[in-house]
């Protein structure tokens, strides 16, 4: 999977641009964006004030709350001069993404109060698109962005969206800018960036849509793995992602995560949970790792770490994981997860596989 998203902001940045630099000689500040309460000049300082403050989290690493700095656009520049500066800002959040290792990380508060560089550059690019859609609204202007970009968008920070007929429309829609037939209208919304859990040795990532989709084709999903990376069961369990997402169902914080080894950055397995918790707030996990990083204890940190992130939820009242009765070695990473045998005769069809169970 390529990182495309330093690509992304660029074309977003450049086809906004093109659009409004039609519209320069007409007063953008005495009219509306759309059905926002903004002057379409006031829009655009906005969309340029996030794409700078988006580049100076990424790159500053920020942690914790936002870097104390804003944008100020001197009086009396113009309608083309301020259409300079979204392309400067769009340039700098261009080359903090391309420039920010794969795990780097930085504040942002929805919903996990962090954020990655794909989730930086699909905030810049919503910013972007969304914004000079209600610009151009107001100016009377034609607009709409390639279809890539609403999936690039969708795909990141939208995880929670069941895709519908077209990319474009639905990305409106789940912003309260327009309809889909068969769904109520969106009054609020937040997007949603993912969700990542620490190991001592390892971080638990969590997997979007889009990177799932690429891992379910045979793609990395955006990570460097180790030899023999990834196994056949994360790819599984990424094709089990894009169904629940294509369906409506999926819920991130309860999807698929790749363990990522802090020494040296590679992927090295797939671990998650099966859905959401059912009626009993009990859900079911599982796990794989590539056959180079098995042994070494890996594996148990990061069950021991996801069980104890999801135990501490109000939603989550007990986990649960089969095993095959022939695999002794993860017979021993759940036991030493702290996950119980339940019952002597074993599961599944054929019997071939013990329960365990976990609770607080």
């Amino acid at each position: 999977m390529t990182d495309m998203g330093g690509e992304r902001v660029r074309e977003a940045v450049a086809g906004a641009v093109a659009v409004l630099r039609t519209a320069t000689e007409r007063d953008w500040e005495s009219v509306d964006a759309g059905s926002l309460t903004w002057s379409c000049r006031r829009t655009t300082e906005h969309v340029a004030s996030c794409l700078l403050a988006y580049a100076g989290q990424l790159a500053g690493r920020v942690q914790g709350a936002y870097s104390p700095f804003r944008i100020s656009i001197v009086d009396g520049t113009s309608n083309e001069e301020l259409l300079q500066v979204l392309e400067t800002t769009g340039a700098l959040l261009t080359a903090a993404v391309r420039t920010a290792p794969r795990e780097a990380r930085a504040f942002h508060p929805y919903p996990f109060r962090s954020a990655n560089r794909d989730g930086f550059a699909a905030m810049g690019v919503a910013e972007v698109v969304l914004h000079t859609h209600d610009i151009a609204e107001g100016l009377g202007l034609t607009y709409e962005p390639p279809a890539e970009l609403a999936e690039f968008v969708l795909g990141t920070i939208f995880p929670h969206v069941q895709p519908g007929p077209g990319a474009w429309r639905t990305l409106l829609w789940a912003t309260g800018r327009g309809e889909l037939p068969g769904r109520a209208p969106v009054t609020e919304w937040r997007w949603n960036n993912n969700l990542v859990i620490p190991a001592e040795r390892l971080t638990l990532e969590g997997v979007t849509p889009l990177a799932a989709a690429d891992l379910a084709a045979g793609g990395d999903g955006g990570f460097e793995w180790v030899e023999g990376g990834p196994f056949e069961g994360t790819r599984d369990a990424a094709g089990m992602t894009v169904k629940a997402y294509e369906a409506g169902v999926h819920r991130p914080e309860f999807g698929l995560f790749v363990l990522v080894r802090h020494e040296d950055g590679r992927a090295i397995g797939g671990m998650g949970f099966h859905g959401a918790p059912d009626e009993d707030d009990r859900a079911e996990v599982g796990y794989d790792l590539t056959e180079s990083a098995r042994g070494r204890g890996y594996a148990t940190e990061a069950l021991r770490a996801l069980a104890g992130w999801a135990l501490a939820r109000a939603d989550v009242r007990s986990l649960c994981a089969t095993v095959d009765r022939d695999n002794l070695p993860s017979q021993r990473v759940v036991e030493r997860a702290g996950f119980l045998r339940v019952g002597e005769d074993g599961v599944g069809e054929d019997g071939e596989q013990f329960a365990y169970e976990l609770r607080p």
